[in-house]
């Protein structure tokens, strides 16, 4: 907890300088996150999150005042937690589809949120449900060599000559490349596989006819940006160790919805569209992530990126009364169903 309120003890104070006003003038805060942070940051014990049968302490906070955990606004502010659903689909998921619009029409849709977690909500806001699928670090940057979060100098898109085998890139920023982030690595695993580059299994093709297709300290490898190339000196590479452990995450993301959608007789050509949040979601390549087998295989025009819908929903309910209720009543529409509880999603996801 210690750690959580130093870190927004600096936003708050970065924020406060920015709006010219003392942090003592702020009077309300309103809280979103996954069941984790929320517990950390409210001083719950979150240990039964990790532990079967993984049920959280609590799914809705309390309005409590400020100085109860030392917020560091006005001593009598209000601090509101947004509701979550359970231990791996907290309030960020619930605020997420609040303000990503999925209840203002009668289609069906899906909403996903892809992280460490891979949650995802389905329904036309007469019923939801939803899950969240372990899918692992990879696309957000950890467990791949040279990984990296979405910003300046990473290479976000990547294309590979069929004939030469020659990559190009483009970088966040326009500057030398230090890595690759998470739609970059779609990008790439994508153009991989289409130019033959790795095999259906996830495997360089060492026998190709080029100096990026080489044998590395970790294995089989493509080398993506040459070290002449980048920011840190050193070629940049992807390696089979990497293909590996993001086809996991991909698989359990596309394992998560596909079971979701059949839980309620539903197959996912009927979703009509296809909500994806979260900062991850904004460098997307659609057709990409379709080839990789990431996301269904529909219409590009049913997909919205919208962002970090987390924090919109978070200021549509510091802003309004009725659309605080509003994330009450979204929050108890939602069913949740917990992939661990059978086989179906081993199977799926295999």
């Amino acid at each position: 907890q210690g750690l959580v309120m130093e870190t927004l003890s600096r936003l708050r104070r970065q924020a406060a300088r920015e709006r010219s006003i003392s942090t003592d003038e702020i009077y309300k805060a309103v809280v979103a996150g996954n069941s984790t942070m929320i517990h950390l940051f409210a001083g719950i014990p979150p240990e039964s999150i990790r532990l079967m049968p993984f049920i959280t302490g609590v799914n809705q906070v309390p309005p409590f005042p400020a100085r109860e955990i030392g917020l560091g606004v006005n001593s009598e502010a209000t601090v509101d937690c947004l509701p979550g659903i359970a231990s791996y689909v907290g309030a960020d998921i619930t605020s997420g589809v609040v303000s990503s619009g999925m209840c203002a029409t009668d289609q069906l849709m899906l909403f996903i949120d892809i992280g460490t977690n891979g949650e995802m909500v389905l329904g036309d806001c007469t019923w939801l449900i939803t899950c969240a699928c372990s899918a692992g670090p990879a696309f957000e940057g950890a467990g791949v060599v040279h990984g990296m979060r979405a910003t300046a100098g990473a290479i976000e898109e990547v294309w590979i000559n069929g004939q030469t085998y020659e990559a190009t890139y483009r970088v966040i920023g326009d500057e030398k490349p230090r890595g690759i982030c998470g739609s970059g690595l779609i990008s790439l695993l994508a153009e991989m596989f289409v130019t033959g580059v790795m095999d259906r299994s996830g495997n360089v093709d060492l026998t190709l006819d080029t100096p990026r297709a080489r044998k590395g300290e970790h294995g089989a490898e493509y080398v993506v940006a040459w070290a002449g190339e980048t920011a840190t000196n050193e070629d940049i590479v992807i390696t089979d160790v990497d293909v590996d452990n993001l086809m996991r995450a991909k698989a359990a993301i596309y394992a998560g919805f596909s079971i979701l959608a059949r839980s309620v007789g539903l197959g996912t050509s009927d979703v009509e569209q296809v909500l994806i949040g979260g900062a991850f979601g904004q460098y997307i390549n659609v057709a990409k992530a379709v080839q990789i087998g990431m996301l269904p295989d529909m219409p590009y025009d049913r997909f919205h990126f919208l962002g970090n819908t987390s924090v919109r929903g978070a200021y549509m309910a510091l802003l309004s009364r009725e659309m605080r209720q509003w994330v009450n009543e979204v929050a108890k529409m939602m069913t949740y169903l917990e992939l661990s509880a059978d086989n179906t999603f081993f199977d799926e996801f295999n």
